[in-house]
């Protein structure tokens, strides 16, 4: 092997431990445990049609919003956002956490409720965090 690529070899290790430590950061300097644990969560929002017929259905539909995790303490362990699709994945350590979903308007819709989560040891848990659009 050649210099060269011994160079190149170390550099993508250490570019691929550079990645994981920062993955594993939070934003209050606080270390989550990287591995088979954490939430699933699906974000929807409704209504989205402004007269809701019985024969016309209008179900809630994908809604991309951010949502702060807190631990029990009511320390900010992470953010997400989740997709266009609505959905979001978090690797997390097992213990309680509540989700709280930011309204991009505050004090007007659309708005959701907090959250409360348990994460447990080798599972994801799913969760569903509905907003109200505020039609009526």
């Amino acid at each position: 092997m050649s210099s060269c690529s011994r160079a190149r070899a170390l550099l993508a290790t250490v570019a691929a431990a550079f990645v994981v430590l920062a993955a594993s950061c939070t934003g209050n300097g606080d270390t989550v445990t990287i591995g088979d644990s954490g939430i699933d969560g699906l974000v929807t929002i409704g209504p989205t049609c402004p007269v809701v017929q019985e024969d016309t259905p209008c179900p809630d539909q994908p809604y991309q919003a951010t949502i702060v995790v807190l631990e029990e303490s009511g320390e900010e362990v992470t953010r997400v956002t989740s997709g266009e699709d609505g959905r979001f994945r978090l690797r997390l350590a097992p213990r309680s956490y509540t989700l709280v979903p930011q309204s991009p308007n505050a004090g007007a819709p659309p708005f959701a409720s907090e959250v409360a989560v348990e994460v447990k040891e080798h599972e994801f848990a799913e969760v569903a965090i509905a907003y109200d659009s505020g039609i009526r």
